[in-house]
């Protein structure tokens, strides 16, 4: 059999790469969408109020579960020895198998629990907890890994084969990243060549940062059929099987944070797969991992709630006790701001997370604009959040927390937080991507009304009729940002003392739509070239996403008849008015800023216009190649796959 091998990434061109990445959207919003709304101008709050609740049923399995889940974490994990070891006990991953953790989202019909998402979330919050890793570990193989993309394009073959050994806790993984292919799938390298009778597929390459791939029965791999007769051709979604000939784990990468994930490098040579194992159609690879993500996001926004609800559990305890100048460090206002935004914060990404996943489960909503803000937010936040905790601690937050417990104190892992944290920003989309991908989401509308009036280029009567085109969608548009609920003093009055947030978020809104216009009207075409300006209208949106869910989520609690009842307003009127702050001083930024100075300055440094700064110090890195070389082939490395007995 013939097959196409391509030692380096594909040289793309800038509009190429962004072709592939526009065709890989998802087209049209056949459902309402509070955060498309949002970024229109258009405060839809009845999309998102009531709160909605799980049904009882739902709720009763996602409870029991969760109980078990906290057992189990609680008698069988030991967060310290997966830091020390850099590895997740075999016993321990056999054990979430056995009370049904890989087959959380996987339904009732193929072995699985059928968890909501919201439970699904829950559980990972109490798993991120004892361990961060565990999270990683059960989000990379359920949220992105072969159950979920199988859920939605699978075949009944393919589910019926591959779905019940994933619940029963066959590990799975998650393969598109390639050593020079990150953020810009259009260079993806890693080939599958069909066979001439179209009954199998070839695999040659090379995937990076295989999360769960050193030990994963399957995989799903994305790679690119070469166009020919009878093949479209295109970046396609295969099922393989994890010991399949050909594949090797080269490496098993080590990490600032997140000691023990299992992520690798993985090499394929040769590898023989069946057509049945394909996943929807060729050409449809990226299509596929970016609806997949529209809710397998969630699962990193959950972790870090995890992360803010151990934060303030180890900031109150903490600041009660050390006492300085006699008084609790926590009485001190320098130290009660950091006490005050972890909690307010904290209280926000659950309501985020909350509201996100219940979205999701109702399945009424296009959420893949809230599922993305979830994401960036969360992470972003939840940074912050680990920040202040390590600076309340102070020396003891920079100590680790077998080095504190060697010395008789409480081993408070604050410095491990912060370096697990840390790589939330970055992968399922790094903070930069998200904001361009959500950016890109929020002015569809205004594309599809004058996308050929703004591109450079157009013929003089395409151009009219879009002016035409434009000019009707703006006259009916424009209007309704100049007025609306938020300019009457007693709307939302149900909300109390939340009510002022709510009309600020109806106000910010329509600001933050006219904003947008402004910037297509002033920039044009070169509007895709402004991160700086798309990245502020995205925060704003999201610290307005925000406000909303907390407001929400408060309401739902003061009816809950739990502790949380009498109390959640305090919390969530606190962070409404943090989160007002920031979204001002983002409106302010947006034409006062640095932006054109940043990248002028850049291109000087690029350019070596200022090497002489960098004198007198000595470059403390390894010497190697800035990308090493993956040459398709054979592989001269000792496979580090392992299965779990």
């Amino acid at each position: 059999m013939s097959t196409q091998q391509t030692g380096q990434p594909r040289n793309v061109s800038e509009g190429e790469a962004g072709q592939v990445a526009e065709e890989a959207r998802e087209f049209g919003w056949q459902k309402p969408s509070f955060g498309k709304q949002l970024y229109l101008g258009d405060f839809q709050l009845g999309l998102i109020h009531p709160h909605p609740r799980p049904d009882e049923e739902a709720a009763r399995r996602g409870e029991e579960f969760c109980d078990r889940m906290r057992e189990f974490c609680e008698t069988s994990v030991d967060g310290a020895l997966i830091e020390r070891e850099a590895r997740i006990p075999d016993e321990v991953v056999k054990g979430l198998a056995a009370i049904g953790a890989f087959g959380m989202k996987i339904a009732p019909e193929y072995g699985g629990l059928g968890l909501t998402n919201l439970y699904y979330n829950r559980a990972l919050i109490i798993a991120g907890s004892a361990s961060p890793v565990l999270a990683a570990l059960l989000s990379a193989h359920q949220s992105i890994g072969v159950p979920q993309p199988l859920a939605l394009f699978g075949t009944d073959d393919q589910k019926q084969r591959y779905l019940p050994r994933c619940a029963r806790g066959e590990v799975s993984a998650f393969l598109l990243t390639e050593p020079d292919v990150g953020s810009d799938p259009a260079r993806l390298s890693t080939t599958a060549t069909p066979s001439e009778d179209g009954s199998q597929y070839v695999l040659n390459g090379v995937k990076l940062w295989t999360t769960n791939g050193v030990i994963a029965d399957l995989l799903v791999v994305m790679a690119r059929v070469p166009k020919s007769e009878g093949h479209g051709g295109g970046i396609t979604a295969f099922v393989v099987e994890g010991n399949a000939a050909g594949i090797t784990v080269e490496r098993r990468n080590a990490f600032m944070g997140l000691r023990g994930l299992e992520n690798g490098l993985t090499r394929f040579h040769e590898v023989v797969v069946p057509a049945t194992s394909l996943i929807g159609k060729e050409g449809q690879g990226l299509k596929i991992a970016l609806t997949t993500l529209n809710t397998g996001r969630l699962s990193l926004p959950a972790s870090c709630v995890a992360a803010g609800k151990v934060a303030l559990k180890i900031s109150r305890e903490w600041s009660r006790e050390r006492v300085q100048w006699g008084r609790p460090v926590g009485e001190h206002e320098a130290v009660a701001t950091k006490i005050s935004f972890i909690a307010a914060t904290t209280y926000g990404l659950e309501a985020v997370v909350e509201l996100s996943s219940q979205l999701a489960d109702d399945k009424r909503n296009d959420i893949r604009i809230e599922a993305a803000l979830a994401k960036l937010y969360c992470s972003e936040m939840g940074s912050r959040v680990v920040d202040e905790l390590v600076q309340i601690r102070g020396g003891r937050g920079y100590e680790t927390a077998e080095s504190l417990a060697a010395r008789g104190e409480r081993g408070v892992p604050a410095e491990q937080m912060m370096r697990d944290m840390r790589i939330n920003r970055i992968f399922e989309g790094s903070s930069e991507i998200m904001r361009l991908f959500i950016a890109r989401e929020a002015v569809d509308a205004h594309l599809s009304a004058a996308g050929d009036l703004i591109e450079p280029g157009v013929a003089t009567g395409q151009r009219a009729r879009a002016a035409a085109k434009a000019g009707g969608f703006y006259a009916k548009w424009l209007p309704t940002l100049m007025t609306g609920e938020g300019q009457r003093p007693r709307a939302y009055s149900e909300f109390g003392p939340l009510a002022e947030y709510l009309r600020y978020v109806e106000r910010a809104s329509r600001k933050l739509a006219r904003a947008t216009f402004y910037g297509m009207a002033r920039w044009q075409g070169k509007l895709e070239r402004k991160q700086g300006f798309l990245g502020r209208i995205v925060d704003i949106g999201a610290e307005l996403f925000a406000i909303s869910a907390a407001c929400s989520r408060a309401q739902l609690d003061a009816t809950s008849g739990t502790d949380r009842g009498p109390v959640a307003f305090e919390l969530a009127k606190v962070f409404c008015a943090q989160a007002r702050q920031r979204a001002e001083e983002l409106f302010t930024q947006l034409w006062h800023n640095t932006d054109a100075q940043d990248s002028a300055l850049a291109r000087h440094v690029l350019a070596g216009r200022y090497a002489w700064l960098e004198e007198g110090v000595i470059d403390p890195s390894i010497p190697g190649p800035w990308i090493a070389s993956a040459e398709p082939g054979p592989s001269k490395e000792t496979d580090v796959h392992r299965q779990i007995g």
